[in-house]
């Protein structure tokens, strides 16, 4: 005898109006964004709601100047069709990417173009002084801008965050620990309205979904970001992985080689230690005899421009980084078997020279990796996918105003 059990979402009684109306305001809103531009008659199509229910939604998206309509030009004799798209122009949001050694501050429209951007050194010793810093260069940047309100304040960190209390766990190259980001803001500015922090990884995989430029980015993906250190972002069906210690996706401390160099977090052998932006730099220094002042004023940019040039020594320190990377990649394949993994930082601006390396390593150390042709790609994002990893954290927000757990 067959059991047929009902779906989930068959067996919830009811839902309070307003809730309902909110999620199909999401539903239309998002679909707009995604598929812009777009009718209404393809909206319900998609969607399976009622033309009636499209219609009064769209109108008070248009009335939110959320929404503006577009005649499309029609070949066929009767009515030009009006489409939907997501209105620029008018709403705008705050981004602030706290990194190592610098911060970089935007308004950015919530389509993810960045209206205007500052970048600042950052000052660790002092976060509540530096935030107010922060707070200060931000506005200023509302203000030349013409822009009178912000929909919110997106921050994406390099280190573990635990977004729902707004606070930093832990920031290893920071030196901040339990720092509660969001409280401190608020106290710095009670005017300012919604919040939102993230770890900087898991907040450029968000860019990815919402920001993106691929033909079709999968809902599982891994989004990887190198940089001073390594982080991740992992996406299981649009949703982003925290972890039960808010840690998921801290994969630049897993161990690759054991009983290697001392890493910042205070382990042996981490992956960052081999394969972040530290790894090139401190390989390209050796191998031309640099000073540690000398060091100091090279650029993980400047190895890329000299590899392209024919700097033997610059494209060596590359290709080693990009075997390193393809050894943690190939981990994180046969761990987590992601669609794909996109990867974010400067060493994408040297993707021929590092990409061959990476992808010959995933495909000989993990049997998952040999099967699959496109598992790696850079980036899409027109931006810092950190800076814009903030933007979306409060842009998701302007889309998706409820969740509900079933």
């Amino acid at each position: 005898m067959t059991i047929l059990r009902r779906p989930k979402h068959s067996r919830i009684a009811s839902v309070n109006a307003k809730i309902g109306r909110n999620i199909n305001r999401s539903i239309i809103l998002n679909s707009i964004r995604k598929s812009q531009p777009i009718s209404r008659t393809t909206i319900s199509t998609l969607t399976g709601l009622n033309k009636s229910t499209v219609s009064n939604i769209v109108e008070s998206l248009v009335d939110e100047n959320l929404v503006e309509e577009d005649v499309a030009p029609n070949q066929n004799i009767g009515r030009n069709p009006i489409n939907l798209r997501v209105k620029k122009g008018q709403h705008f949001v705050g981004a602030l990417y706290v990194a190592t050694a610098q911060t970089e501050i935007a308004v950015v429209d919530i389509d993810g173009t960045i209206k205007s951007h500052e970048t600042i050194n950052t000052e660790m010793d002092q976060p509540r002084l530096f935030l107010q810093l922060c707070l200060d260069h931000l506005n200023k940047l509302r203000l030349t801008s013409g822009v009178s309100k912000l929909k919110g304040i997106g921050i994406s960190v390099a280190g573990i965050v635990d977004s729902l209390k707004s606070k930093v766990i832990y920031a290893p190259n920071l030196g901040w620990k339990d720092l509660d980001l969001g409280q401190i803001i608020h106290e710095l500015d009670p005017a300012i309205g919604e919040i939102t922090i993230e770890n900087d990884a898991k907040a450029s995989a968000l860019a990815e979904l919402l920001l993106g430029r691929h033909e079709s980015i999968p809902t599982s993906i891994v989004f990887l970001s190198v940089g001073y250190g390594i982080g991740a972002g992992l996406v299981i069906e649009n949703h982003i992985l925290s972890g039960y210690s808010h840690a998921a996706g801290e994969f630049g401390h897993m161990t690759i080689v054991e009983g290697g160099e001392l890493c910042s977090c205070g382990n042996q052998g981490c992956w960052e230690v081999y394969a972040s932006d530290r790894a090139t730099l401190r390989r390209y220094s050796t191998a031309k005899g640099l000073t540690p002042e000398q060091t100091h004023n090279v650029l993980i940019t400047d190895i890329i421009e000299a590899a392209k040039k024919g700097d033997g020594a610059a494209r060596k320190a590359l290709e080693q980084t990009a075997k390193y990377l393809g050894v943690g990649i190939a981990n994180i394949v046969c761990s987590s078997d992601p669609e794909i993994i996109i990867i974010g930082g400067s060493v994408t601006q040297a993707w021929d020279i590092v990409y061959p390396q990476i992808i010959e390593t995933v495909q000989r150390r993990g049997f998952l990796g040999s099967q699959r042709s496109n598992l790696i790609l850079p980036t899409s994002l027109a931006g810092n996918p950190s800076l814009l990893g903030a933007a979306a954290l409060s842009i998701q927000k302007i889309f998706a105003d409820y969740r509900i757990a079933l």
